[in-house]
């Protein structure tokens, strides 16, 4: 199974169903932090929500379409990471994420997104890595700021989470794809 330790304390794993309840047990703790970015926290009301859910990522993952991974931190589930869509044909991956409120403010994340764009340029010879944040979410936003990712613009009432609108500030970054690069090994991490 793929994991990759990013530090002594710090690891991500594919997103198996195996995980399904501790991380449901993270959502569920962390729902009413977590509802103010995240329009889907209604639709998970169960671990076995959360299990459907994996299920779908890994098989998302066996055709290419995504990588959906879990964060480890010192052990316990932190949140989650990933390119919620790879365009193969375009090599652009776009990135989506989550921590527990009691995991941000430690470089978790900005670690975790970096190996994420090493990912999309070594696996899936991306040459574009987008990040779509809440005009509002500052923390959110200071990621790919922090990882080099250049603000590309703001699209307006772009999501709707509950009663609220929301703008993304819309952030890319190019990168070189490995020339002779794994490509269609994507999948052999």
């Amino acid at each position: 199974m793929f994991s990759r330790v990013l530090t002594h304390s710090l690891h991500v794993s594919l997103s198996i169903p195996h995980y399904a309840d501790e991380l449901y047990e993270l959502t569920d703790r962390n729902r009413q932090f977590l509802r103010r970015w995240l329009p889907w926290l209604d639709g998970v009301q169960s671990a076995e929500d959360t299990r459907r859910f994996l299920a779908l990522q890994v098989q998302r993952f066996a055709r290419g379409e995504s990588l959906h991974v879990t964060i480890f931190s010192q052990g316990s589930i932190a949140g989650v990471a990933a390119f919620n869509s790879i365009d193969r044909t375009n090599g652009i991956g776009s990135i989506g994420y989550w921590l527990g409120e009691e995991f941000n403010g430690k470089g978790i994340m900005t670690s975790v997104v970096r190996d994420l764009v090493e990912l999309g340029r070594t696996y899936y010879s991306l040459q574009k890595v987008e990040i779509r944040c809440a005009t509002g979410n500052l923390r959110s936003r200071a990621i790919p700021e922090r990882l080099g990712f250049r603000h590309e613009g703001t699209l307006r009432r772009a999501e709707r989470v509950y009663e609220q609108w929301f703008d993304h500030e819309v952030y890319a970054l190019l990168i070189d794809p490995l020339v002779g690069g794994q490509g269609d090994q994507a999948n052999e991490f």
